[in-house]
């Protein structure tokens, strides 16, 4: 049980970091990370650390819909017959 846990994991998490690593990038390429730590009240924090909440945000936001999506796989419809 634990190594299907872990594929699934591993499944849904490996996809997502490589998304959010796009994201991060597209995202912080358009909007400086200064004026957005200026906008959110934190003017005192390193650009870097909006760069990696960020990051670590959209990991769990793809992350989020990956599971969403194997659920809805997984869930049988209302249309399957029952056992």
């Amino acid at each position: 049980m634990t190594a299907i846990m872990l594929r699934l994991a591993l499944t849904i998490l490996w996809p997502a970091f490589l998304v959010a690593g796009m994201a991060d990038g597209l995202f912080f390429s358009l909007i400086d990370p200064e004026e957005l730590l200026h906008l959110i009240g934190q003017p005192d924090m390193p650009p870097m650390a909006a760069y990696t909440v960020g990051f670590f945000f959209f990991w769990m936001f793809t992350a989020l819909t990956g599971l969403l999506t194997y659920y809805l796989i997984k869930v049988p419809s209302d249309d399957s017959p029952s056992i």
